[in-house]
C-alpha cells in the first residue's frame, strides 16, 4: 500500500492546502487541516465552496481566500496540495485541474464513480508527476498491517476466504441531502451512490487489502447483488463476491437499512481459527483454536498527515491511485451491473429516526452477518427477496 517517497526537491511544512469542500463531510477535513494548522504541518491557503464560510467555521484557520471557482482559486493561491471532497462526479475533473497545475493531491473516497474515469485521474497525476492519496482513511489503519501479519505467519491456519458485513441505517433524509444523493447517474454523468461503492465502500477496500489483492489486475471478478428499500437510484442494501486472479474469495454484505445498526466489520476466515476486524475502531479479535480470544487495538496514521510527509520526503505514500484499483473494479462491476431491485413493501418497515424516519429491511442484519460468516450471497441465504432470476451474473473484471 506504499510507494517511494515524492521524487524532486522535498516540500517542507508547513505546506499551502487549498479545501474544495468544506461542508457535509467536508468539516472533517476542515477540522483535520486546523489540527495540522496548529501543529505547523499545513496552512489553509483557500477554500473552495457554493457559500463562503463564515468567521465562526474558520476558527483558528486565519482568513483563507474563498472562491467558487476551483482553478482561479489554485491560480490565485498557489498551493503545495488541494484536498478534494466533492460531489462523487466532480472528482475527475476537479483532480485533473490540480494536476495540470502540480498540485498535490488527497482525493476523497471513492476517487471516481467509473474505471474509465478512475484511470483518467491515474494516468493525470502520473503524467503530471504529482503525487496522489486516495482517501480510504481506514487504509491508515496500522491494523491491516497486522492482519496480514497474523496470516503470513500462519497464525489461522490455510486462509479460507474472507467476508466483510456492514449494517448501517441512513433515514430519508440522507437520500434528500443533495441532488446527486442515492443516484447512479447525474445528467447523464456517473454518480454510484450506493452502500458498497460509497458509505461502506471502506469495507470493500479493507477487505481486499486484507486479502492483498489491492490492484485493479488483481480482481478475476465479480457477483453483484443490488437491491433498494428507498425510493432512490442507488443500491441500499447489496453484496458482492469477489474472485481474485489467485484465488481467493471476498464477499461484502452492506445495507444502510438494519433493524439494529452495528460496526462493519471483517472475519478472515482460516483453517484453524478466524480473524475479526472492527476497521472504524481498529480492533483486532484473534480466534485460534486451543488458544483463548485475544484482542488488540491499534493506531492509524492520518491520510493527509502521511501526504505531507511524503512530499516532504519523510514517509512513503499509503493510498496511491494504484492502491484502489481492486476497490475500483468492484465499483466497475456494479456500475454495469443492472439497476438495483426494489424490495417488496412487505420485506421493509419504517421506523422513527432523526430527524426523518427510515426504512428497515426485515432480517437484514442476520442477513449481512450470515454472508460474512458463510462468504454466501443473500440468494443463496434463502432471502426471499433475492430468489428468482440473479440481479448479476459473474462479470470478468478485465
Amino acid at each position: 500500500m506504499t510507494e517511494p517517497t515524492a521524487a524532486g526537491r522535498a516540500l517542507q511544512p508547513p505546506l499551502a492546502v487549498v479545501l474544495a469542500g468544506a461542508r457535509g463531510h467536508g468539516r472533517q477535513h476542515l477540522d483535520n487541516i486546523r489540527r495540522l494548522q496548529e501543529r505547523g504541518r499545513v496552512r489553509l491557503a483557500g477554500i473552495c465552496e457554493l457559500r463562503p464560510l463564515n468567521g465562526q467555521e474558520l476558527d483558528g484557520l486565519g482568513r483563507p481566500e474563498q472562491s467558487t471557482d476551483f482553478a482561479a482559486l489554485l491560480e490565485s493561491t498557489r498551493p503545495d496540495l488541494a484536498v478534494v471532497c466533492t460531489p462523487i462526479h466532480t472528482h475527475t475533473r476537479l483532480a485533473l485541474t490540480a494536476a495540470e497545475r502540480g498540485v498535490h493531491l488527497l482525493l476523497e473516497k471513492p476517487p471516481a464513480p467509473s474505471w474509465a474515469q478512475f484511470r483518467r485521474i491515474a494516468d493525470g497525476v502520473a503524467e503530471a508527476g504529482v503525487s496522489c492519496q486516495i482517501g480510504f482513511q481506514a487504509l491508515g489503519s496500522h491494523a491491516v498491517p497486522a492482519v496480514r501479519e497474523l496470516l503470513a505467519d500462519g497464525a489461522i491456519g490455510k486462509p479460507l476466504g474472507i467476508g466483510a458485513a456492514g449494517a448501517w441505517a441512513r433515514d430519508e433524509s440522507y437520500y434528500r441531502r443533495a441532488p446527486w444523493a442515492g443516484r447512479r447517474r447525474l445528467d447523464g454523468a456517473d454518480v454510484l451512490d450506493g452502500a458498497l461503492t460509497n458509505p461502506l465502500a471502506h469495507a470493500v477496500a479493507t477487505a481486499l487489502a486484507i486479502d492483498g489483492s489491492t490492484r485493479g489486475e488483481d480482481v478475476a471478478s465479480v457477483e453483484t447483488e443490488l437491491f433498494r428499500a428507498n425510493a432512490i437510484e442507488a443500491d441500499d442494501t447489496s453484496c458482492v463476491r469477489i474472485t481474485t486472479a489467485r484465488g481467493s474469495i471476498v464477499t461484502v454484505a452492506a445495507t444502510l437499512c438494519a433493524e439494529q445498526p452495528g460496526e462493519p466489520y471483517i472475519v478472515v476466515h482460516g483453517s484453524s481459527g478466524r480473524i475479526t476486524y472492527w476497521y472504524k475502531q481498529d480492533r483486532v479479535r484473534l480466534h485460534r483454536a486451543g488458544h483463548e480470544p485475544a484482542e488488540f487495538t491499534y493506531g492509524r496514521t492520518d491520510l493527509l498527515e502521511n501526504l505531507v510527509a511524503h512530499l516532504a520526503g519523510q514517509a512513503g505514500l499509503l493510498v496511491p491511485p494504484a492502491a484502489t484499483g481492486a476497490f475500483m473494479r468492484v465499483a466497475e462491476a456494479v456500475r454495469q451491473a443492472p439497476d438495483p431491485v426494489a424490495l417488496p413493501p412487505g420485506a421493509w418497515r419504517s421506523l422513527p429516526g432523526e430527524p426523518a424516519q427510515r426504512r428497515a429491511v426485515r432480517g437484514i442484519d442476520g442477513l449481512v452477518a450470515a454472508s460474512a460468516d458463510t462468504l454466501s450471497l443473500f440468494s443463496e441465504l434463502g432471502a426471499s427477496w433475492a430468489l428468482g432470476p440473479a440481479p448479476s451474473s459473474p462479470s470478468s473484471a478485465r
